[in-house]
This record gives structure tokens, C-alpha cells and sequence, in this order.
């Protein structure tokens, strides 16, 4: 085992998919790193190291690309974190969870203490990755789950390791309080679940609900090499209906700041990306969910937020009533606070750990 004797002013490795232009791991970052004890020194991998030390000034970053200058960098940490979202997956790829898996493994040969905080465990659609999953996962000194999918799925592996599960992380993440406004801003992303005739639906029920609803309507990219994309292809296909193509405004999200002043002044948001969805509901913006994935679903659940699955029938007069109603509809604060209260435990579990590796 190596020896913790340097832990008390120790190095945390931080693994994410952080650095990729993608604010809600920005957002989540900086939660994590506000939760961290001022005494350990951080390392985080990055994509584009000026994006994460915009948010994280002064840390030292390692190229989340290259695996071998990943696994490179635990020679010079004392503590392995693995920060937020579902990075335990093969949905994505099973090269993405080879990746994770790898350097875990890594970190339990070089006697590295692994910590996974905010983490959502799968889909692991192949058994092979759920075998190794579960085989790497008995040597985690502690985790955090997101879900309560992730921690029953580890539950019924047996693990004997001290596990804990909240809401998202970023429910934690400060934001300013919404003040009203008339923009409809859209957090959209590109999926499989819509073909033409989906997209033609939903973008019907866009133009008649924002034409008498609202002055503006806000496409935001989210994610900026994957989300701006989607404006583009839907004029391709001859989608956007005229009235709602001359109210549109194509926006790159240009930090989280940006983000939560356009949340703080809008009548409603409709999010597709999950973090866009709890960024904008913590500040109490209106705020009404399209459901690609399962965890976007279950976090509008959570906050009882109102939703859309885009895998079953979009009916326009359903969803224009849907979201004339949230538009109306103030906010719960009380609902609010619980679920920040309860996504604390993803600070509690990371501070107890790091005392207790500090001690």
C-alpha cells in the first residue's frame, strides 16, 4: 500500500469529462472543488486546459485524452477522484469504459485510495462490462451515488464498500434567483430518439406556443461542440417553421455565468440537457424537461418538475398545455432547499474521506 505519510498536504487526482466545453461538468467541477479542503493541492484532467483553469485557476491539469499521461499522473497524487456523472458506462462506448477502468485498476496496483463522488453507475448494456464493472468496483474506498438505480444495481453486487446516494451534485451549485423575463430559452441537444416527423411535432408545438407566449426564443448549445450543431441540421431538413425561424436567436453558452443570467431572466426553459435542467430550476426559473435519458426523467421527478419522454407520442396541444402551465406555476422553494440538503452527502462522504486519509 503507499504510504499516506505526504497525504496531510496530499494531491487529489480529479477525473472527468471535464475541459470538453460541456457546462454541466464545468458546473460540476466547481461544485467538487468547492467541497474539497483547502489543504490538498489539485490535479485535473483536461481536454483544454485554459477552459478548466478558468474555472479552477492555478490547478495543474493532465490530458483527459491521453491515458497514459492520466495513469503517469498518479505518481504524483496521493488520492484518485472520480468526479461526477455516469462514467461507469458503456452507452457512450465501451472504449469510454475501458478508459475509466484502466486507470483504476492502475490506482489499485500503485495503492492509489480511489473516491467516485456523483457518480451514476451505467447503462452496461454488455454482460462482459458489467462483470469487470463490478470486479473493479470492490476495491473503491468510498462512493457517492447520483440515483437510486446506481446504488440498488450496487446493492445487489454485494459491495462491501461504504456507499451513499443523493441528488446530483450540481443542486448545489449557487445560482441566482430568477426575476422573470420573456425569452423561451431551449437547451437542446441532437438525438436518436427524434426522426423528422418527431422533430417536425415538437417544433410545431414551439412556434404556436412561443408566438403568443413569448418575444424570443433563446437555442442555447449547451454543450458547444455537440449542441450547435442541431440548429444547422434541422434548417437542412427544412424543420424550422418561418415564425419560429424569424423569433430564433442562436446562442453559444460562453461560461456558466452567462448561462444562469439568461436562466435568471427568462419566462421558461425547456431542457433536454440534464444539468441546463437543474441549473436553471435551482434559481427557480420555470423550467420543463424533454426526456432523452433516464436520468434526465428521474431528476425532473425529483424536483417535480413537469416532463416529456421523447421516446413515447409528442402530442403539440399536450405540450404547448404543459408548458403554458409551468410558465404560471411558481416555483417550490421548499423543494428546493431539500434537494440541495440532501445532495450535500456528496460533500460529507468526499470531507470524511480526505480527513480521514489526512489523519
Amino acid at each position: 500500500m503507499k504510504a499516506l505519510r505526504r497525504v496531510r498536504k496530499g494531491r487529489l487526482l480529479l477525473c472527468g469529462y471535464y475541459g470538453e466545453h460541456n457546462l454541466g461538468d464545468d458546473a460540476l467541477l466547481q461544485v467538487l472543488v468547492s467541497q474539497i479542503p483547502s489543504h490538498w493541492a489539485l490535479v485535473v484532467t483536461a481536454r483544454d486546459p485554459e477552459a478548466v483553469l478558468s474555472l479552477v485557476p492555478g490547478v495543474t491539469t493532465v490530458s483527459r485524452r491521453s491515458l497514459s499521461e492520466t495513469i503517469q499522473a498518479l505518481d504524483r497524487v496521493d488520492v484518485l477522484v472520480l468526479g461526477g456523472g455516469s462514467l461507469l458506462q458503456d452507452g457512450t462506448s465501451f472504449k469510454s469504459l475501458v478508459y475509466y477502468l484502466v486507470l483504476l485498476w492502475a490506482a489499485r496496483c500503485k495503492g492509489i485510495p480511489i473516491l467516485l463522488w456523483g457518480q451514476g453507475l451505467g447503462p452496461l448494456h454488455r454482460r462482459f462490462s458489467r462483470v469487470l464493472v463490478k470486479f473493479t468496483l470492490k476495491g473503491i474506498r468510498a462512493v457517492s451515488w447520483r440515483d437510486p438505480q446506481s446504488i440498488e444495481q450496487a446493492q445487489r453486487w454485494k459491495l462491501r464498500i461504504p456507499m451513499v446516494m443523493g441528488p446530483d451534485p450540481v443542486w448545489c451549485h449557487p445560482s441566482p434567483l430568477w426575476s422573470g423575463g420573456n425569452r423561451l430559452i431551449l437547451c437542446w441537444r441532437p438525438t436518436p430518439l427524434l426522426d423528422d416527423r418527431g422533430w417536425s411535432f415538437l417544433l410545431d408545438a414551439v412556434d404556436r406556443f412561443s408566438s403568443s407566449d413569448c418575444s424570443e426564443v433563446i437555442w442555447l448549445a449547451f454543450h458547444a461542440d455537440q449542441d450547435a450543431s442541431l440548429w444547422n441540421e434541422l434548417q437542412r431538413h427544412d424543420l424550422i417553421p418561418e415564425r419560429l425561424r424569424q423569433r430564433s436567436i442562436q446562442m453559444h453558452a460562453e461560461s456558466l455565468e452567462h448561462v444562469q443570467l439568461l436562466f435568471s431572466n427568462a419566462a421558461l426553459v425547456i431542457a433536454m440537457r440534464l444539468h441546463a435542467l437543474i441549473l436553471a430550476a435551482t434559481g427557480g426559473c420555470p423550467t420543463a424537461a424533454l426526456s432523452y435519458d433516464p436520468k434526465v426523467k428521474a431528476a425532473a421527478q425529483l424536483a417535480s418538475l413537469p416532463w416529456s419522454d421523447l421516446e413515447g407520442h409528442l402530442n403539440a396541444d399536450h405540450l404547448i398545455h404543459q408548458w403554458q402551465q409551468t410558465m404560471q406555476s411558481s416555483c417550490d422553494q421548499s423543494q428546493l432547499i431539500q434537494l440541495k440538503s440532501a445532495a450535500s452527502c456528496h460533500q460529507h462522504m468526499l470531507v470524511e474521506e480526505l480527513n480521514k486519509l489526512s489523519a
